[in-house]
């Protein structure tokens, strides 16, 4: 269409008759009503367009039978119809089963969701691929192509062979998938419960994946506004001042307030607006699809129940101009189907853009109304036509009419067909994009798309009871928080002076154990002192916001129990916030050259405050109190908090990782991990065979992001938020799979901040991460040791092992060099990883001396080059933080935990143990 005739479509509306009279709809209602008074005047155009009342009635009659029947058998054929009463849960996803070691296809539907559930946790870029192989054997194939397989292999000559002879003979048969990607993801979520949503979205943010905003259910006549699913991601983000360089801040996409822009089709379009919204999304000379669309694998399977929904993604800046498309952060919205058919999604999102893009070929009167209908509407509008392959005419009339009721012009009228440059197209929907963003324009969060969901009548996610008294109680914590540093002080006192002091002189206790003839007068005088410190911690009384905290994590309900601990770890996390970060790329440049003595106490790093801090605090009063009680200065009748580890071992079992060494203290609190060990091995009952594998690394090398990745855990990422403690996470080991594997449960350790990177000189410092590196291998039966470099082993690591060499104990060692930010970076050579099993002479020499041996480290971790060293690629695909993950990253994941079950298996991790043993393990340790 020329520039005239596009001019005309827009401006020739004076000939066409006067705008139907003005008729304002109901606010409460939730279909299209325009009077039918109004629409009598336009019965005789000719627009190829005629719904008499009693057709329309009938097909609103006969909708809801038809995604009733649509929704059930979708369910059904995914195996998933029995999750509709006891929905999915995140424990069940992360339970270690035959499928966890099997790089496996699907073969039917009913895997299909467990595949996806699957390539998900481990950050598969092809999660959402749902191609099935059909994996037979000969025996079960069609008899005509076995006869036809059984005569070739008869008669195969390879002299005479073709390549494409043979590709036919490896031929399996493949069966097209009948489920589209966007239904299964909507059966998925209908069958989860509310933390397992938000694990799925979380993990799909991470892969950069469109998210679901409203979840369809035509069967129960609601939709679902998501934003409890939602409240997990957090992203990061370059903002620009006016002048000077920009800082990266994390916040939370709920409440980050930025423009926002919806794209929806109205009728048919030839263009697709997925692919169009993720061309708009993508740098230069990179396609992202983070919008699934028609051209990707299985992408024209029609939809069966996934029309309604709505889908948002964001775009934010690097602080690099030649990568960023917009200058500021951007939330984009995708409605899957036609408005005309979920008029209250359109609604919804007409009330919270900024502004709304509308593709369409054929404007009819159906869709004239509900467009009619938003005139009051402050929202801007675009529309996006392909005149020749729908109705001309009829586009002229009905646009024409909407000018003057949307308030638009021949502006906000764009033409796309087959010979527009698609460049050029996109460069010009940025430019409007960036207009409306500078002009004034709404500016909405989550939270606020939220409160006008609920106005239009859709369900909020969070809007039930357990939830809101759960975060009722929160907030009565959070307001109290005025000043973290003076909070700690005043309101955790247990973990003031008096725990660093009673540690430290716990610490020279236990050493004493190791000297031939200690001083029995020495040894009596710190006794007396750890039980007047102790006297002194149980002689106060947990504070209110403590008081506050058991109450929250002691409710009868599971469900308000992790809603309490979400709500506390989001409401701590925002105390500080929007706290500035590093720019990803330099997180490996952080880590401390401590060459010098350093007070054991002085953290590297501000410690933000958390939900380990309550959790401290409780385990000081019951450590106060164990004590008292063993030196018999306390009747066991009168104790007050004895039940405070089995309340730690719910939180345990339902997925929180629990702190193991104290991070403020650096020690490891025997009393409290002693009362955790022993009251999960009552709640474990007879499935109480442990394996412990831990990952050890200086904080930055991503041994935190490598455990989440491989086993969906939630250990907290990221070296400027996270704590400085050691935590572990119990993993369940699925029932059938438990005596192959030879264990019930897995018990994984993450170092945290523990290990420095301090060298020799350092002294005391050095000496105490060496010790703690030694207690969390000598509790391991499979350790992973995280580098970020070549020849990069901590001294305190490589301490360790000479110290362990001693005690017999070897368990079986991986170690994984991360190049978590670095793409050039290539994989080491053979001759690097021998250098790598090789630590430097001076480190080496060093730490053999101290420990007065002989063999050097090579031979003391009996390391194989090829089975024991691994490099993982680059964690990122692009610059972050609009990077997706690599999938060879993902792949190499996958790869290291295959064979870490394997050696378990197979008996290579060192003897298995039971609870009780990894008590005394703890004890002697």
């Amino acid at each position: 269409m020329s520039g005239i005739e596009v001019e005309l479509l827009v401006k020739g509306h004076s000939d066409l008759g006067e705008v139907a009279p003005e008729v304002k709809p109901s606010d409460s209602q939730t279909s299209v009503a325009i009077a039918d008074l109004e629409w009598r005047e336009m019965e005789g155009d000719d627009c190829g367009f005629h719904y008499g009342d009693g057709a329309n009635e009938a097909q609103d009659n006969d909708f809801p039978t038809v995604e009733r029947s649509r929704l059930q058998e979708m369910l059904s054929l995914l195996g998933l119809e029995t999750y509709q009463a006891q929905k999915l849960t995140l424990q069940d996803s992360l339970q270690i089963s035959f499928d966890s070691m099997k790089n496996w296809a699907p073969q039917a539907p009913k895997d299909l969701p467990w595949h996806f559930l699957r390539k998900l946790q481990a950050l598969n870029s092809e999660a959402r691929n749902t191609t099935m192989v059909l994996d037979l054997p000969p025996d079960a194939w069609p008899a005509e192509k076995a006869s036809q397989m059984e005569e070739e292999m008869m008669y195969w000559d390879p002299a005479e062979d073709t390549a494409d002879d043979i590709y036919s003979f490896s031929e399996l048969p493949v069966p097209d998938t009948p489920v589209n990607p966007l239904d299964l993801l909507c059966a998925l979520l209908l069958s989860a419960d509310t933390f397992l949503q938000q694990e799925v979205l979380l993990k799909m943010s991470l892969c950069q994946f469109a998210l679901p905003l409203v979840l369809p259910d035509s069967e129960n006549h609601y939709h679902t506004f998501l934003l409890w699913a939602l409240r997990g991601v957090v992203r990061t983000c370059c903002f620009q001042p006016p002048r000077g360089l920009g800082s990266f801040r994390e916040d939370s996409v709920v409440l980050s307030r930025v423009p926002t822009f919806a794209f929806v089709r109205m009728d048919v379009s030839s263009n697709s607006k997925s692919q169009l919204l993720n061309a708009i999304l993508s740098p230069a000379r990179r396609q992202w699809d983070c919008f699934w669309h028609r051209d990707l694998n299985l992408g024209t399977n029609p939809r069966e129940i996934a029309d309604g929904l709505v889908e948002i993604s964001w775009f934010f800046p690097s602080g690099k101009e030649d990568l960023d498309v917009f200058p500021e952060p951007m939330a984009f919205l995708n409605l899957r189907g036609d408005i005309g058919s979920h008029w209250l999604q359109f609604k919804l999102l007409t009330e919270v853009s900024s502004a709304v893009f509308i593709l369409t070929d054929n404007i009819s009167k159906k869709e004239y109304k509900l467009l009619y209908s938003m005139k009051e509407s402050t929202t801007k509008y675009y529309f996006i036509l392909s005149p020749y392959r729908g109705k001309r005419n009829t586009n002229l009339r009905f646009l024409n009419r909407l000018i003057p009721v949307l308030k638009i012009d021949h502006s906000h009228v764009l033409v796309k067909v087959s010979s527009t440059d698609n460049e050029s197209f996109v460069r010009r929907i940025r430019a409007i994009i960036c207009s409306v963003a500078r002009s004034p324009c709404r500016r909405l969060s989550v939270e606020d798309m939220a409160h006008a969901a609920r106005k239009l009548g859709l369900r909020v996610d969070e809007d039930f009871e357990e939830c809101q008294k759960a975060k009722d109680r929160m907030e009565k914590i959070i307001r109290k928080i005025k000043d973290v540093d003076a909070y700690k002080r005043d309101e955790l006192r247990l973990q003031g002076d008096p725990a660093r002091k009673a540690a430290q002189v716990e610490r020279e206790f236990c050493q004493l154990q190791w000297v031939s003839e200690p001083p029995e007068k020495h040894r009596a005088e710190l006794r007396r002192r750890v039980l007047e410190l102790r006297v002194q911690q149980n002689g106060q009384e947990p504070t209110s916001g403590v008081q506050e905290f058991i109450l929250g994590i002691s409710s009868p309900s599971l469900g308000e129990r992790q809603y309490f601990l979400r709500w506390m770890e989001w409401g701590l996390a925002r105390l500080g916030s929007p706290r500035p970060r590093q720019p990803p790329e330099t997180l490996l440049t952080l880590r401390p050259k401590l060459g010098g003595a350093s007070d054991l106490n002085e953290p590297f790093w501000p410690e933000p405050l958390g939900v380990e801090h309550f959790l401290r605090e409780m385990g000081q009063f019951y450590e106060a109190e164990s004590c008292l009680v063993e030196a018999g200065r306390l009747p066991t009748s009168q104790r007050r908090f004895a039940h405070f580890p089995g309340l730690a071992v719910e939180l345990l079992l339902g997925g929180l990782p629990l702190e193991l060494v104290d991070g403020a203290t650096l020690s490891i609190p025997v009393r409290w991990v002693t009362g955790l060990l022993k009251e999960l091995h009552v709640r474990l009952d007879r499935r109480s065979r442990l394996v412990v594998l831990s990952a050890l690394g200086v904080p930055g090398t991503g041994k935190s992001t490598l455990l989440n990745t491989m086993f969906g855990l939630r250990f907290v990422t990221g070296r400027s938020c996270s704590p400085r403690g050691s935590f572990m996470q119990l993993l369940p080991v699925a029932e059938g799979f438990s005596q192959d594997l030879g264990c019930d449960q897995i018990l994984v350790i993450d170092s945290g901040g523990l290990i420095s990177g301090a060298l020799p000189s350092a002294g005391d410092r050095f000496e105490l991460e060496a010790s703690l590196a030694t207690l969390l291998m000598g509790l391991s039966n499979v350790t992973v040791v995280s580098l970020a470099e070549m020849k990069d082993i901590p001294p305190a690591i490589l301490h360790a092992f000479l110290r362990l060499e001693k005690t017999g104990h070897m368990p079986n060692y991986q170690f994984v060099y991360q190049n978590l930010h670095d793409l050039s970076v290539p994989s080491p050579k053979p001759r690097d990883r021998r250098q790598l099993l090789d630590p430097p002479s001076d480190l080496g020499r060093a730490a053999t001396h101290m420990e007065k041996q002989g063999s050097s480290f090579r031979t003391l971790a009996g390391l194989a080059e090829r089975q024991h060293v691994w490099h993982i690629p680059a964690l990122w695909h692009g610059a972050p933080p609009m990077a997706t993950v690599s999938l060879g990253y993902s792949e190499a994941i996958f790869e290291l935990k295959r064979c870490l079950l394997e050696n378990i298996r197979n008996g290579l991790s060192n003897q298995n143990q039971n609870i009780q043993q990894l008590i005394e393990l703890v004890r002697r340790l």
